[in-house]
């Protein structure tokens, strides 16, 4: 359970900053926030996938990086749209 959810974190971490830099908003952006942003970011990526009929990556791998990284984006994005003074 302990390496459960430092794997989240971990990975949570990694996602949100490349989000964060594919998106432009590295800058303001810090690591706690990058963390949060790239759980949320994987959960999104999931279920995008999901909807999309494509599988859902499990464990901690490249396909799960990129899909909490695609979720991210996707968060970051709609952040910006909606609130163009923040992130």
């Amino acid at each position: 359970m302990f390496w459960t959810i430092v794997t989240w974190i971990v990975l949570g971490a990694l996602a949100g900053w490349i989000a964060s830099i594919i998106t432009g908003t590295n800058a303001r952006v810090n690591g706690l926030m990058n963390v949060v942003v790239g759980i949320i970011g994987a959960f999104i990526g999931g279920l995008m996938l999901q909807l999309l009929g494509v599988g859902t990556p499990t464990g901690f791998n490249l396909a799960s990086i990129l899909t909490a990284i695609l979720g991210a984006v996707i968060l970051l994005s709609l952040v910006r749209a909606f609130r163009r003074d923040s992130l």
